[in-house]
Order: C-alpha cells, then structure tokens, then sequence
C-alpha cells in the first residue's frame, strides 16, 4: 500500500496532467491534432504511453533528488520538483525538435513557444509529483497517529 502511494499515485498523477494540457495544447489551442499524418486514436494511445513515462522518470528523478538532498523538502520543494519536471521538459523537447517529430514550424518564434509550453507541461507534471509525495507524507503521518 505504501509503494502504491509514494510512487504509483504520484507517477499516475502526473502523467494524466500532462496529457490533459498536451491535449487542451495541440487539441483545443493550436489544433495541430486536425493536420496529424496518423490516425488519432494511434497518436493519442502513443502519446498516452509517452506521458506515462514522463511521468515516471520525473517521479523518479524527484525520488532521487530528495534522497542525494538536491531537493529538500523543507525549502521549495514543490517548486523543484517543478524545475526538475521544466529540465526534463527542456530534454524531451530538444530531442523531439531533433529527430523531427515537433508540430512546431522552423520559425523561431514558434520553436520558443513550443518550448516554452514543453517546460511548463513537464514543470507542473513535477508539481503533481509534489503534490502526491506530500499527501503520501500526510497519510504516512495520519496512520502513524492512528496507530498511537
């Protein structure tokens, strides 16, 4: 029950938020998902799949940070864990722009916003990490106190 908590819910949590906000993003704002060469069910079953593993590379990667101390979680730590979640938003994009599978046009223009937007989608994707650490902490706390 625990695992299921520290590292399920947090993992879950994040991966669904980040594939709500690609959605509304390429869906509802820009409507890129109308021009897609691939049926939508397809990019939206993989697209699916690649947010879940977002989402656990950053509920490891904010794992790993709170046990080396790079994140504490008395100073900051939802805000980290956000920064943690931007850098790998930053990495993922960089190598989607590479081997050019970006929805994005050349232009410079739209190169920054879709990376801005990346950073920010995987920021709050690390942010929902946070959260689900922090409600594990208090559920850890409350049954200890129950167990009194």
């Amino acid at each position: 029950m625990l695992l299921r908590r520290r590292i399920l819910l947090p993992w879950l949590f994040s991966a669904v938020v980040m594939y709500a906000l690609s959605f509304l993003w390429h869906g509802v704002a820009l409507t890129d998902l109308q021009e897609l060469r691939i049926p939508l069910p397809l990019y939206l079953a993989l697209s699916g799949l690649v947010y879940v593993v977002l989402g656990l590379v950053i509920t490891i990667g904010v794992h790993q940070s709170i046990m080396h101390e790079w994140i504490s979680l008395k100073r900051g730590f939802p805000l980290m864990s956000m920064l943690l979640g931007a850098a790998v938003g930053f990495v993922v994009y960089l190598l989607v722009f590479i081997l050019g599978m970006s929805f994005a046009s050349r232009e410079v223009v739209h190169i920054v916003v879709d990376i801005l937007w990346q950073m920010l989608e995987q920021g709050l994707g690390g942010l929902m990490v946070s959260f689900g650490l922090m409600y594990d902490m208090h559920r850890t706390f409350m049954d200890a106190e129950r167990a009194k």
